[in-house]
C-alpha cells in the first residue's frame, strides 16, 4: 500500500485481507462505528455482527485499492468483492490515536 495509510487503518485493511474478524473489530475505538451506506452500527458488538452478516462472513476482497483522498480522514477507492456486494465503494476511515474511529462506505 502507501505510506499515506495511517497504521490503525492498514490494521483493519490486513484484517480484511485475512478474513479475522477479530482483528478487524480489535481495530476501531470501542466507541468506533462502522457506517455502511447509511446505516450506522456502533460498538464492537454491533461491528461484529455486521461484518459477520455482510462482510468478513461474506469473504469481502478489496483489489486495486488506492489513497483517494490522504490525511485523516482518509479516503481509499476499492473494487470491492466476495459473496456479497461487488463493486467498486469508497472507504473513509477516520483514526483517533491508534485506533478506527469509523469506516464510512460510499458510492
Amino acid at each position: 500500500m502507501s505510506n499515506d495509510i495511517p497504521a490503525a487503518v492498514q490494521r483493519a485493511l490486513d484484517a480484511i485481507d485475512q478474513l479475522d474478524a477479530d482483528a478487524f473489530v480489535a481495530a476501531f475505538a470501542p466507541d468506533g462505528y462502522v457506517d455502511d451506506w447509511g446505516r450506522k452500527f456502533q460498538g464492537p458488538d454491533r461491528i461484529r455482527s455486521w461484518s459477520g452478516a455482510e462482510f468478513i462472513g461474506k469473504n469481502v476482497t478489496f483489489t486495486g485499492t488506492t489513497v483517494a483522498t490522504p490525511g485523516n480522514p482518509v479516503t481509499l477507492l476499492t473494487q470491492v468483492g466476495g459473496d456479497g456486494f461487488n463493486g467498486p465503494s469508497h472507504f473513509t476511515f477516520e483514526v483517533q490515536g491508534d485506533q478506527v474511529a469509523s469506516m464510512t462506505i460510499t458510492a
